[in-house]
């Protein structure tokens, strides 16, 4: 048999390396619903080939919520509807560049996103991030010395809001300095905003896209971690004429909008009030296991291991000793019963090998708990 999904649990290791979330906090009810509901209201239309950009409804619900949620809303005309984030990054290197341009990469960062780059291909530069998150000062020097070389960047692509693998939130400072740069040096930013939803303590800071003069983002959101992965759904917030090149696409002009059903159940989920209760469970329920996990990790881990607690998101950073390899350390954390991944995963070059991610997304308060013991357990064996 074929499996049903990606997943793959193993008898006895709590694994902290699969970003996914607890099947458990999946709306099951509110999607049946709506999905009822939808077929009741459209019918046979609900099942045809799509508008190019995405039903009206999803549309009208993304441009109300964002002004809430950001600084300021979308008009309808910079709304794409895509099938999840990833094929949002895939179908912006189709349309926005060619194999062999230069793509500036935040470092570290989403390991997948570097996947798909490097699909099509393009020459990827790593640029520098600290504790604040990427180095706008680095970025600068970065261009200076690419320019001397007659070199031109054409995307930069980020997480600044409850970055992955880091969980480090952007300061609105340092967004500002970033969407300047970007306009001066004509460089398109992809920003990765997917977790804008998931904020447990503050509002997330207003996205780069909201604040950057026209034209010179394209942000990307997902439902994927607000709803459910299994919808396969996002959308892109951007220049209307980059809008329209999207939709203008052979993809969409063949197929029509991208998953048209489900953008529609999707729209009923939103529209009928089961998706700001869906987010507030899940708000709720993430920061409980995302306190439980640092709890953990500050009882269990040696004093010489270093972590920051995310303000929201999936993932928990964490700085082992000097010395330690997160790569050598993860078979002995392995025989201990729980699995992460490596820091280097998540770098272009030179790794810092004594770096590791750790999802609190997928597994109970109590378990979490466990995992950080079983870590630190690791650990003593090698430090």
């Amino acid at each position: 048999m074929f499996p049903v999904v990606q997943i793959v649990h193993r008898p006895g290791i709590l694994d902290l390396g699969w970003g996914h979330p607890d099947p458990a906090v999946l709306p099951v009810a509110a999607l049946r619903r709506a999905t009822a509901a939808v077929l009741a209201r459209y019918g046979a239309d609900a099942l045809a080939y799509g508008a190019e950009r995405g039903p009206g409804p999803l549309i009208a619900w993304i441009c109300a919520r964002l002004a809430h949620t950001d600084a300021r809303a979308p008009e309808p005309t910079d709304v794409v509807i895509t099938a999840g984030a990833s094929h949002a990054l895939d179908l912006l290197c189709t349309i926005y560049t060619t194999p062999g341009d230069t793509v500036l990469v935040e470092s570290p960062t989403y390991h997948l996103a570097v996947r798909i780059l490097r699909d099509h291909p393009l020459n990827l530069v790593a640029v520098p991030s600290d504790a604040g998150g990427i180095d706008v000062d680095a970025l600068e020097m970065l261009l200076a010395r690419m320019a001397r070389r007659g070199q031109r960047a054409r995307l930069l692509y980020f997480v600044p809001t409850h970055h992955n693998p880091t969980g480090v939130c952007l300061s609105l400072e340092r967004r500002r300095a970033l969407a300047m740069i970007a306009a001066r040096h004509g460089i398109l930013l992809v920003e990765d905003d997917v977790y804008r939803e998931l904020s447990y303590d503050d509002p997330a800071p207003p996205s780069v896209w909201s604040i950057a003069p026209p034209g010179t983002v394209a942000r990307i959101g997902s439902f994927s971690k607000s709803l459910a992965p299994g919808l396969r759904l996002g959308y892109l917030t951007a220049d209307s004429s980059l809008a329209q090149r999207l939709i203008g696409s052979g993809l969409l002009d063949s197929g029509g909008g991208l998953n048209p059903f489900v953008a529609l159940t999707v729209a009923e989920v939103c529209e009928s009030g089961d998706f700001d209760a869906t987010i507030a469970h899940l708000r709720s329920t993430y920061r409980a296991r995302r306190d439980a996990l640092a709890g953990g990790l500050r009882e269990h881990l040696p004093p010489e291991c270093r972590f920051a607690v995310p303000g929201g998101g999936f993932f928990q950073w964490v700085e082992l000793p000097e010395g330690v390899d997160a790569g050598e350390l993860l078979p002995h954390a392995e025989q201990t019963g729980v699995s992460y991944l490596p820091g280097s995963r998540f770098y272009l070059d030179a790794p810092h090998r004594n770096t590791l991610r750790l999802a609190f997304s997928l597994y109970a308060p109590h378990q979490l708990v466990e995992a950080a013991r079983r870590l630190g357990e690791a650990i003593a064996t090698v430090v």
